[in-house]
C-alpha cells in the first residue's frame, strides 16, 4: 500500500490530483479531469422498482424540504396560566399533532413526515424550549410493547404513588404527549381513507396497504414486518417532528425478528421487504433544501443506524436486515442515514466484503466499530457487560446505552493548552524558560489537568431542572420509575464527557520542540516562541525542514507515536480519577467534529504551531493524523493510530482515511479495502470510516457545485452532500491526504 500528499500521481494509465490545496494545483485537477474523466466507481445494482426511485430523487432533490415553513399556530397563554414547563410543553405537542401538515404521497410504503421548518432548525415548535439531541432514544420499546404499553407502565406508576408535585406532573405530560400522537396517528388513518376513496387501481392498492400497516401501530405492538418499519418511522418521525435529533440506534436487531417470521411463513419475500425498508431510507432525507446551506452540510441531523454486532446475551444480530440495509444504500446512495457497522476478529469475510463493497462507491456513509475494544471500554469504565454489548451511538460516533442515557460532551482544543504553555497567547509577556524537556511537558500537563477540573465543575450541575422533554423521556429508561424528565437526572445514565481535539499537532509540536531545542539545541526555547509569534515571518525553510525531514504521528514512526501515546495516556489518566460525581458520569473522549476550523480562525487559538504550520491552518481532525503528515500509506497511518489503548477511551476516538476510487477497482480493490479493515480491527482499533473519493473531482465541485448535487462526502460523524458544505469545509475535506491502496 501506498499514498502521496500533493501534486500529480499516475494511476492505472490516468493522472490524479491527491492532497493539493492550492491554486495551480487545482488547474492542474482541472486539466486532469478534462483529459482523463471522472475516476472509475462501480455501477450500482438495480434491485429497487421505479416508484421507489422516482420517490427517492424528489426527496434528494430537495422537493420536500423546500416546502417546509414554520408553524403559523401558536398555545392560547391565557389557557396556559397556571401550567408547568411540562404541561405546556404538552400543549403544544398537542397543537402541533392537530395542525401541523401532512404529506402521504402517492406511492409511499411507510408515511408520517416531519413538516415543520423548526424542526430541521433544531428548535421546538409552538413550545419554543431548546430541542434535544446527541442521544439515542429506546425505540424498540414503541415496537414490543406499543404506545399503549408505555401508557399502561406511566399509569401503573402514577397508582403507586410515592411521587413528588413535579414527578406526577411530567407523568401526565407524558399522558398527554401519547394522546398528541395518537392524534397525529388519526389525522393520517383520515387522510389515507380519503386517498383510499379518491384513487383506484395499483395507487389505491397501495394506499390500503399503507393504512394496514398503518392502523394498529405504534399504539400497539408490532406483528409483521411491515407494521414494525411503519411503527418505528412513525414514532421517529413524531420526536423528530417536534425537533428532537435522535439516533436510530441497531436497526437490524429490532427488525430482524420481524422480517425473519415473516419469510419463514411466506407473507413476504426478501424483495418486497427490501422495498418497504427503502422507503424508510427515503423518508430520512426529506429536510433535504430545508435551507440553501448549513455550513457543515445538509444531512447532518444525527439519524445514525448501527448494523450487526453482538447483542446484551452475547449473540451474533445480523440478520436479513443488515444484508438489505447496505443493499440500500449502494443502490440509493442516500447519505442522510450514517451506518456504523460493529465489527470483529469473528466477523465472517462476507460482511466485510460486503461493507467494502458499498464503502467503494463513496460518501463515506458506511464506518466500522471495532466492537470488542469498544465493549472492552466500557465495561472497564464500570458498565455491565450486558448494557456494554447494547451500546449505539449518540449521534455521531460517541458511544452510549441506547434508551437509557441522557447524553452530552464538551470539546476542548488541547494544542490551544500548549499554546498558552509556550506563552503564545500573551504575546505581551516573555516567553517562558523551561530548563528541559521534562519542565515543559510538566507544565502542559498541569493545562492539561486545569482543562478537566474544570470540565467536572461543569459536570457537576449539569442536567439539573433542565428543558422541559416529556415525549424524549417516554423512550429513556427510568424516567417514568423516578418521575424524572431526560434532562432533569432521570435517564439510567447521564453523561458529560470530556473531548479532546488537536492531539496530533500537540504530540507533533511536543516531538519538534523535544528534538531541535533540547537534544539538538537547534535554536533556544524563546527564540523558537518568538519565531511562531510571527508565524514564521523570514524562517520559511526551518517551517519546510520541520515539515519534510519528521516523521510525525501517522507514520508508524516510534519517536513520534511514542509522543502522542504519552499525551494520550496522561489525558485519559487525569480524565479517570473522576469516573461519576453528582450521578453524571465523564468517560474519556477524543473529537474535533469539525471545530478544527473554528480554532484555525479564533484569534486565541488560530497561532502557528511548532510542527510546521502557519497561524489559520486547519490541522488534525479528530483522532487522524495532521493533514499532509501521513506520508507512508494507510497501513502506516493505521498503526499509529493503534498503539493507543482505546479502553481507556470509553467515549471514542476515530480515524478517517480517504482513499482514491480508482485503486479499489475490481475484487482486488474490494478485497485491498477489506485487508485495511482487518487490519484495523487485528490491530485493536476504535472507529475507522473511509471515504473513497477523489480530490480533484471535489476541486472540481467546489467550483462547479451544479454538476455534483448529490456528491455526498464523509464530514465528521456525518455525511453531507458536498455543495451543501461552505468553503472553509469544504478545503478541510480536500485537504485531507488522499491515500492509495
Amino acid at each position: 500500500m501506498k499514498q502521496a500528499t500533493g501534486g500529480m500521481v499516475a494511476l492505472g494509465g490516468g493522472v490524479y490530483l491527491v492532497g493539493a490545496d492550492n491554486a495551480g494545483a487545482s488547474v492542474a485537477a482541472h486539466a486532469a479531469l478534462r483529459r482523463w474523466g471522472a475516476p472509475w466507481r462501480p455501477e450500482s445494482p438495480r434491485r429497487l422498482s421505479d416508484v421507489t426511485h422516482a420517490l427517492a430523487q424528489r426527496a434528494i432533490g430537495g422537493e420536500h424540504g423546500r416546502i417546509m415553513a414554520h408553524a403559523d399556530f401558536r398555545l392560547n397563554d391565557d389557557e396556559m396560566i397556571g401550567l408547568s414547563p411540562d404541561m405546556r410543553y404538552a400543549a403544544a405537542c398537542m397543537l402541533v399533532a392537530e395542525k401541523a401538515p401532512l404529506r402521504v404521497l402517492p406511492g409511499e410504503r411507510i408515511i408520517g413526515s416531519a413538516t415543520l421548518l423548526e424542526a430541521p432548525e433544531h428548535n421546538t415548535p409552538v413550545a419554543n424550549v431548546a430541542s434535544v439531541s446527541h442521544t439515542t432514544l429506546g425505540f424498540d420499546r414503541v415496537l414490543k410493547e406499543g404506545y399503549q404499553g408505555i401508557r399502561n407502565m406511566i399509569e401503573a406508576r402514577l397508582a403507586r404513588g410515592g411521587l413528588d408535585n413535579g414527578g406526577e406532573d411530567l407523568l401526565r405530560a407524558m399522558l398527554r404527549c401519547l394522546d398528541a400522537a395518537g392524534v397525529w396517528h388519526a389525522r393520517h388513518m383520515m387522510l389515507l381513507e380519503e386517498r383510499i376513496a379518491a384513487s383506484d387501481g395499483e395507487e389505491r392498492a397501495n394506499y390500503i396497504k399503507v393504512r394496514d400497516a398503518l392502523r394498529h401501530v405504534p399504539e400497539q405492538p408490532a406483528s409483521n414486518f411491515h407494521e414494525a418499519v411503519q411503527s418505528l418511522w412513525f414514532a421517529y418521525a413524531f420526536q423528530r417532528l417536534m425537533g428532537t435529533w435522535s439516533g436510530i440506534g441497531r436497526i437490524d436487531e429490532m427488525l430482524g425478528p420481524y422480517l425473519r417470521r415473516d419469510l419463514q411463513e411466506s407473507r413476504l419475500t426478501l424483495d418486497e421487504a427490501r422495498e418497504i425498508l427503502a422507503h424508510f431510507w427515503i423518508k430520512g432525507c426529506e429536510w433535504v433544501g430545508a435551507f440553501d446551506t448549513r455550513g457543515s452540510g445538509d444531512a447532518q441531523h444525527y439519524q445514525n443506524i448501527i448494523l450487526s454486532g453482538i447483542d446484551a446475551q452475547g449473540c451474533d444480530v445480523t440478520n436479513e436486515v443488515t444484508w438489505l440495509v447496505l443493499d440500500i444504500v449502494e443502490e440509493l446512495h442516500i447519505s442522510d442515514f450514517p451506518i456504523a457497522v460493529r465489527v470483529s476478529k469473528r466477523t465472517p469475510e462476507s460482511l466485510f466484503r460486503r461493507i467494502a463493497e458499498v464503502q467503494r462507491h463513496g460518501g463515506g456513509i458506511v464506518a466500522i466499530y471495532n466492537e470488542d475494544v469498544v465493549i472492552d471500554g466500557l465495561v472497564q469504565f464500570g458498565y455491565p457487560l450486558e448494557e456494554a454489548r447494547c451500546f449505539a451511538n449518540d449521534g455521531c460516533w460517541e458511544v452510549l446505552i441506547p434508551g437509557k442515557t441522557a447524553f452530552s460532551y464538551v470539546p476542548f482544543d488541547a494544542l490551544a493548552l500548549l499554546h498558552q504553555t509556550l506563552g503564545l497567547t500573551d504575546e505581551e509577556e516573555a516567553p517562558p524558560q523551561y530548563p528541559d524537556f521534562e519542565s515543559l511537558y510538566a507544565a502542559f500537563v498541569g493545562k492539561l489537568r486545569k482543562q478537566v477540573d474544570a470540565h467536572h465543575a461543569i459536570a457537576d450541575n449539569w442536567a439539573l431542572r433542565g428543558d422541559p422533554t416529556p415525549l424524549v423521556s417516554l423512550l429513556v429508561h427510568d424516567c417514568i420509575e423516578r418521575g424524572r424528565s431526560y434532562c432533569d437526572r432521570g435517564a439510567h445514565y447521564t453523561v458529560l464527557a470530556p473531548h479532546a481535539g488537536r492531539l496530533a499537532n500537540v504530540a507533533n509540536s511536543l516531538l519538534v520542540l523535544k528534538r531541535l531545542v533540547y537534544e539538538d539545541g537547534f535554536l533556544s526555547l524563546p527564540d523558537f516562541v518568538s519565531m511562531l509569534r510571527n508565524d514564521w515571518q523570514g524562517q520559511e525553510n526551518l517551517r519546510q525542514m520541520i515539515l519534510n525531514r519528521f516523521d510525525f504521528y501517522g507514520n508508524d514512526a516510534e519517536e513520534a507515536d511514542a509522543m502522542v501515546q504519552r499525551v494520550f495516556d496522561d489525558y485519559t489518566a487525569i480524565v479517570a480519577e473522576t469516573r461519576e460525581r453528582h450521578g453524571v458520569l465523564r468517560p474519556a473522549g477524543i473529537s474535533t467534529f469539525g471545530r478544527e476550523i473554528v480554532w484555525s480562525q479564533q484569534d486565541a487559538l488560530r497561532k502557528a504551531t511548532a510542527d510546521g504550520h502557519h497561524e489559520g491552518a486547519v490541522l488534525a481532525t479528530n483522532f487522524s493524523p495532521s493533514p499532509g503528515t501521513d506520508k507512508k500509506g494507510p497501513t502506516a497511518v493505521i498503526r499509529s493510530y493503534c498503539k493507543m489503548d482505546y479502553r481507556k477511551t470509553p467515549n471514542g476516538a476515530t480515524l478517517e482515511l480517504k482513499i482514491h476510487p480508482e485503486s479499489v477497482k475490481g475484487d482486488a480493490g474490494r478485497d485491498a479495502i477489506v485487508a485495511l479493515m482487518r487490519t484495523f480491527v487485528e490491530l485493536g482499533g476504535w472507529f475507522l470510516h473511509v471515504d473513497v473519493v477523489d480530490s480533484a473531482m471535489l476541486i472540481d465541485a467546489q467550483r462547479h457545485p451544479e454538476k455534483y448535487p448529490n456528491l455526498a462526502v464523509r464530514v465528521a460523524g456525518w455525511s453531507a452532500r458536498f455543495a451543501t458544505l461552505n468553503k472553509d469545509w469544504q478545503d478541510m475535506i480536500i485537504a485531507r491526504t488522499q491515500q492509495v491502496l
